[in-house]
């Protein structure tokens, strides 16, 4: 006669695959499919801001690019144009309107951005404490807060779907919140060494000290 399977058994059963299935979808094993062997990174993005007050601002789009360990580009087409490069060794943030671009040494605040960590996936624990928030309009949610004295924001949110992450919310200090919407990425693309180098056009005011470092 064949014994019949504890009830005890069944449920514990249940409750150990359960905690495999939301292992494999959670968001930092995610996080860590779509980082595998990332070496660069190309896409687009929509960005809408929000006050404090919940009030909503300017939407804009454009695209991004970034590569391992530290270049990154962000270039903002419309409704206005701005354009953020970091080419390991400085960050140039250029307003073509203005024609003036600001450029600083790039630094700890960079490094710790929340986007590198999706071509530099050893620097996450490191520069961030992360924990899972669950569920949410049908995204699987990893908070990130920097570990960083001076953090530059509250924290950041990164939603995936499918091992790719589809929307990332950065809230700052005073309670003002980013949210970008991720599309077209592309894994690996071969990127031109122009795409993190940045020479202000000619006339262009320059305020900051735009000499690379060791130069004379």
């Amino acid at each position: 006669m064949r014994k019949s399977v504890p009830l005890a058994a069944i449920a514990l059963a249940g409750l150990f695959l359960a905690s495999l299935a939301q292992a494999a979808t959670s968001a930092r094993a995610q996080l860590d499919a779509f980082a595998q062997n990332l070496r660069s990174l190309s896409g687009s993005f929509s960005q809408t801001v929000f006050d404090a007050n919940g009030r909503r601002g300017d939407t804009s789009q454009g695209t991004l690019a970034l590569q391992a360990p530290r270049q990154f580009r962000w270039d903002t087409q419309g409704p206005y144009k701005q354009l953020i490069v970091a080419d390991g060794d400085k960050v140039w943030i250029y307003d073509p309107e203005l024609e003036q671009v600001t450029v600083r040494d790039q630094g700890t605040q960079e490094s710790h951005s929340p986007l590198t960590v999706l071509t530099d996936l050893s620097r996450l624990d490191h520069d961030f404490r992360a924990s899972e928030q669950g569920e949410r309009d049908g995204l699987q949610w990893l908070r990130l807060k920097s570990r960083g004295k001076d953090p530059q924001f509250e924290y950041a949110e990164i939603g995936f779907d499918g091992n790719t992450p589809r929307r990332m919310v950065f809230v700052d200090t005073l309670g003002n919140r980013t949210e970008i919407v991720f599309s077209d990425w592309q894994r690996n693309p071969v990127l031109s060494s122009d795409t993190f180098r940045f020479t202000p056009p000619k006339g262009t005011d320059v305020v900051g000290d735009a000499a690379s470092p060791g130069a004379q």
